[in-house]
């Protein structure tokens, strides 16, 4: 894809983060393309929401992040509104959304720009509610102490009745990796009911209850104990985190099954978060419900992702002492096979492994 617009999503609390957008500055002007700045905190200033962003930017058609997995997701919710693809830049400690270092900036930008990058997709959640989003009086300035503005509530998505007979008020609003519902209170448990395709599954008093979509759910579902889901399926992914009840285990749903949080009765109030980011506060009464946006997002990848071994890098996983080494992957420098051509494989690697010798008889005769 030809670059005509680039947006930049930038963490400025870094020097290295400001340096490597300096970069990308320089290469958008080496090549006459409009450059702008996105998401920028301006002080006392209301932050805006996605499509005033990407209007101000002019809509750009790529999206760079310079920062972390939080800097991206930033990002990424503003390229998926604009239809626009995203590429993360890792400036932080983990960086398992992102896509390249801080070195690679020129190079991968004249990849992109050159048409020999591809355009990887991946699901995103959308939610409808029984009522629109608020803020508390006096939520917003304590969110603030010490940091930017938050953003605002979701709108409702445009062209669409601001409520549909029952069927709640649809939210201008996607979600890369997670929609969480916690309890506002320390000292007040989440009563929240969850409905899967319109059927109650359970009634549970917990800290929160997190849906996730199969990107998110190696961030806050993984760490409260949910499932790795394969980012190449489109499912949503259900998880309570410390629920007072005995099923406490995650449900891995259809992507066309919704999942549905009704606040109960004798619950507290709740908080409603997408991504990390506090959206809004529910009231016992109110429901929210999560599931497969129309969007995509379109993730630029330099190379074919090798998610499995991205997954064992990041999270530093460990051999088992008591298991032989074993090789880092296993991909015959053959042709595929025709009944394995469907399958995905990684490319064929530069050094392939070497076969296993071939066993020979010990000096009892057995192998």
């Amino acid at each position: 894809m030809a670059v005509n617009r680039l947006g930049m999503v930038v963490h400025q609390a870094r020097p290295t983060a400001l340096a490597a957008a300096r970069t990308a500055r320089a290469w958008a002007a080496a090549h006459g393309i409009s450059c702008f700045e996105l998401d920028v905190w301006r002080g006392d200033q209301p932050r805006r929401s996605a499509q005033e962003e990407s209007a101000a930017a002019g809509h750009p058609d790529l999206i760079v992040t310079f920062g972390g997995d939080g800097t991206f997701l930033r990002g990424a919710r503003l390229a998926a509104r604009n239809g626009a693809a995203a590429l993360g830049v890792n400036v932080g400690r983990v960086g398992f959304l992102t896509e390249i270092s801080v070195d690679q900036v020129e190079d991968a930008l004249n990849a992109v720009h050159e048409g020999r990058a591809t355009i990887e997709e991946r699901m995103l959640l959308t939610l409808r509610a029984s009522r629109p989003l608020e803020m508390p009086e006096g939520m917003e300035a304590l969110l603030r102490y010490g940091r930017g503005p938050v953003p605002p509530p979701p709108k409702v998505r445009p062209g669409c009745a601001p409520e549909e007979a029952g069927w709640g008020i649809p939210l201008d609003v996607n979600a890369v990796n997670d929609v969480v519902f916690e309890k506002l209170a320390r000292d007040r448990q989440a009563g929240l009911g969850v409905y899967v395709s319109a059927q109650l599954l359970a009634s549970y008093s917990a800290d929160a209850i997190i849906v996730a979509t199969p990107t998110g759910s190696t961030a806050y579902s993984f760490a409260a104990g949910g499932p790795v889901v394969s980012p190449y399926l489109d499912a949503v992914v259900f998880t309570p985190v410390a629920p007072h009840i005995a099923f406490d285990r995650t449900v891995v749903a259809a992507v066309d099954e919704p999942v549905a949080v009704r606040v109960l009765p004798t619950s507290g109030q709740v908080a409603v978060s997408l991504d990390g980011q506090l959206r809004g506060v529910l009231n016992p009464g109110d429901w929210v419900a999560a599931y497969r946006a129309p969007v995509r997002l379109r993730l630029v990848r330099l190379a074919p992702t090798q998610f499995y071994h991205r997954l064992r890098d990041r999270f530093r996983l460990a051999d088992s002492p008591a298991a032989d080494a074993a090789p880092p992957f296993y991909r015959p420098s053959a042709p595929i096979p025709p009944d394995l051509a469907h399958l995905r494989f990684p490319p064929v690697p530069d050094d392939p492994p070497e076969p296993a010798p071939e066993s020979r008889p010990g000096p009892d005769g057995r192998r």
